[in-house]
């Protein structure tokens, strides 16, 4: 039999969680979630260094592919699903592979978790190539699915990075990047929905926006690659080329006019840029707006 994971573990400490007072039930589940943040503070070298090997993948045109099973694969889905609009990821490029297809997003799928074959088949579909981000998450470290995705992927040549919360697994083995997050046993025997979901969403967090740091889509600490498609977004927009430019408001709403809405264009229209000189600046830069204000 297969060594046990650690997120299967019983521990002591919650052994008799059930009989306990509410407010000591919260307490106790409140301090596993702040261990499970700690946790993730002795990955971020291996963290940094899979985000600054991604980069170049990505400015090539390539795709950030997310492979998971159940809990692992849902937390995977709602990073990605979030890079559209935050950071104007374009969504031809983004990949979200699900053990048990669309409808595990939201139940749970039998034995899905453990079809490698359908975990390989995947990754043939989408056509997985050398310029590929290939991210698979499980919290024991040995999904089958999410292990048959990153070796599949890896064999098309795509940078892998496996992230897990227990050591010693084949998820990690397949990797070219090893992300270990060891948050141990849950206060619940195996819930991983609780340590170990959340220290892969601060992961996930940390990873995806570095990314998009590095690739020019974050500047002075504002998303200005972000697509305004409500009223919240669009105020958010004007709020941004105010600050970041010291034009007002009907300065700012003229320019995000001229340029559909687009914040890193529209600083530049209101430095004197017409529309089609500042997309060409920022085509010149790969997007980067600190490169082209510096030029």
């Amino acid at each position: 039999m297969a060594p046990l994971p650690s997120t299967e573990a019983i521990s002591d400490r919650y052994r008799d969680l059930d009989s306990w007072g509410s407010e000591a039930v919260l307490d106790a589940l409140w301090e596993s979630q702040l261990a499970a943040v700690a946790a993730v503070r002795p990955s971020l070298a291996a963290l940094a260094a899979a985000a600054e090997a991604a980069v170049p993948a990505l400015a090539r045109g390539g795709r950030l592919i997310y492979c998971g099973a159940g809990t692992s694969g849902r937390i995977g889905v709602q990073d990605g699903a979030e890079l559209p609009s935050t950071f104007d990821w374009p969504e031809d490029r983004l990949v979200l592979l699900m053990a048990g297809g669309d409808g595990a997003f939201t139940r749970s799928i039998e034995n899905a978790e453990d079809d490698w074959e359908a975990g390989v088949r995947r990754i043939g579909e989408h056509m997985v190539g050398t310029d590929d981000v290939v991210l698979g998450i499980a919290a024991s470290g040995a999904t089958p699915f999410t292990t048959a995705c990153l070796i599949e992927a890896g064999r098309r040549g795509a940078l892998t990075i496996g992230i897990a919360n227990s050591a010693g697994g084949p998820v990690l083995a397949a990797a070219t990047h090893r992300i270990l997050v060891e948050t141990g046993a849950e206060a619940i025997a195996g819930s991983t929905r609780m340590k170990a979901g959340t220290a892969q969403k601060v992961v996930l967090n940390l990873f995806s926006t570095l990314v998009m740091v590095r690739l020019g889509r974050v500047y002075q600490g504002n998303m200005v690659d972000m697509q305004a498609r409500n009223e919240k977004l669009r105020l958010r927009a004007m709020r941004m080329l105010t600050h970041l430019t010291g034009c007002d408001a009907a300065a700012a709403r003229t320019a995000l006019g001229r340029t559909a809405g687009r914040v890193k264009p529209a600083i530049l229209v209101v430095r004197g840029m017409n529309v089609e000189e500042a997309d060409a600046i920022l085509s010149r830069h790969g997007g980067s707006l600190r490169a082209a204000l510096a030029e």
